[in-house]
């Protein structure tokens, strides 16, 4: 009897090349072999035929708990699991445990895993009257990066960091050898473009990207990249929606610092005068989505390798929290973790850019960027068997038919998707199987960056 415990057969991406014949083996819940070729024999095998085999995806920024009683890690982990994601990395800004601290690590810890259906890793945070204080003592809780922002969305939950406490926040994080990442929006430039806003009387979807004009985004971005450059520490842009952001990144990773970047799917997807115009505020999001031009600007950045990672920021607010008329009193964010994977393959293929970068920018490079690589982001053997499925099964969209989320709307919805996720694997055990979601809660793990010296 064969030592395999799972082989499955079709096309294989990679980083660094597609293998279209070629099989990946499993055995004791880690990739065990990867090859061209139909699959060795083992206690499950498949094959998938031209089926897309990747590795499983890591969603680099998500909010499970922005919303109290409404979407929680049961629900966050259920839509992973049926995108394919395998691990998702939370965002500390939860409402009532402001995640900034190792004590609040660990009541989210305790919190999660009884719940989780996938496996997650956690940002931490500061507060801002405890200063720095409390940095190191969240890495040796295990927290795999830190999150700040140049805008206030809310004084305690989600609170603003001045550019002074910034830097002695950025110089704490450096002795940790984690990265800081950062809300990239200039407070004062956002809160005197809103007012210029509400002064004209403009109250429909035009008044988001009026109130977030580029500049107070791209003045935000050369702030943390300089923050990055003069402590040491690498610095992280959470979500681009210019093009002109990436070139900025470009250039300080040129002169020889570690910036990195993130582009979130809606900002390779969605655009200001159809989308946002048709939903109004289930299009309201921080940074605003952009007009079509800048989208296609995107996706030339991303042919080009000048995007680190792709993610969701997603985030499941009630829909009453999205449907205000007045664009500015809504909710600012959107869910996705269900549609991330197959709406990038999409794009990918709508606009000619390799589907290697699918397994580089939803795998590798969110495993390196956590420092969760020892295990994570990759079919290599020796790694989790965290494996993602999509077959050409032609699907039109509908958050609410799927199931698989806690509030049955979405941006996306409405969109065909050409490629769709038809099984998902956890370190070797099938949490989804292309209709249902089969693992239990309490499957998924906390997972920590690796120690280095």
């Amino acid at each position: 009897m064969s030592d395999f415990d799972l082989s499955l057969t079709g096309t294989i991406v990679l980083p660094d090349r597609v293998i279209e014949r070629g099989h990946v083996a499993v055995r004791d819940g880690k990739i065990a072999l990867v090859d061209e070729g139909a699959g060795p024999e083992a206690r499950e095998r498949h094959d998938l035929g031209n089926a897309m085999i990747l590795p499983g995806a890591i969603d680099a920024q998500t909010h499970s708990l922005s919303q109290r009683d409404q979407e929680d890690f049961i629900w966050s982990t259920r839509s992973a699991a049926a995108g394919g994601v395998t691990t998702i990395v939370d965002m500390p800004y939860d409402e009532g445990n402001l995640v900034c601290s190792a004590e609040a690590v660990r009541i989210k810890v305790d919190h999660a895993s009884p719940q989780a259906r996938v496996d997650f890793a956690l940002y931490g945070t500061i507060n801002p009257e405890e200063g720095p204080a409390r940095i190191a003592e969240q890495a040796a809780a295990g927290v795999a990066a830190f999150k700040f922002s140049t805008f206030g969305t809310d004084p305690i939950r989600f609170p603003r960091i001045p550019p002074a406490l910034l830097e002695e926040c950025f110089a704490a994080v450096a002795k940790t050898g984690l990265t800081a990442g950062v809300h990239n929006e200039d407070d004062e430039m956002v809160r005197a473009a809103m007012a210029r806003v509400k002064a004209a009387g403009i109250t429909d979807y035009r008044a988001h990207g009026l109130s977030r004009p580029p500049l107070t985004e791209l003045l935000a971005s050369l702030q943390i990249y300089e923050t990055g450059a003069q402590t040491g520490c690498p610095a992280h842009v959470v979500h681009c929606s210019l093009a002109r952001g990436y070139e900025i990144a470009r250039t300080y990773r040129d002169q020889g610092f570690a910036a990195t970047i993130e582009c979130c799917i809606h900002y390779l997807t969605l655009d200001e005068e159809n989308d946002a115009a048709r939903l109004g505020g289930k299009a309201k999001i921080n940074p605003p989505i952009r007009p079509r031009a800048e989208v296609e600007k995107l996706w030339q950045h991303v042919a080009a390798g000048n995007v680190t990672l792709v993610s969701t920021d997603h985030v499941s607010w009630s829909e009453d929290r999205k449907t205000n008329p007045d664009m500015l009193a809504n909710a600012s964010g959107v869910p996705g973790l269900e549609v991330m994977v197959p709406l990038f393959i999409k794009g990918a293929l709508d606009h000619g850019v390799p589907l290697t970068w699918a397994a580089k920018l939803m795998a590798e490079n969110p495993a390196r960027h956590f420092r969760l690589d020892h295990i994570k982001g990759a079919l290599e053997p020796g790694k989790d068997a965290d494996i993602t499925v999509l077959v050409d099964r032609p699907q039109v969209y509908d958050a609410a038919r799927s199931g698989h989320n806690v509030v049955g709307w979405s941006p996306y919805n409405g969109i065909e998707l050409p490629w769709t996720v038809a099984g998902t694997w956890l370190r070797g055990q099938q949490v989804f199987d292309g209709k249902d979601v089969l693992s239990e809660p309490g499957a998924g793990r906390f997972v920590r960056p690796e120690a280095r010296a």
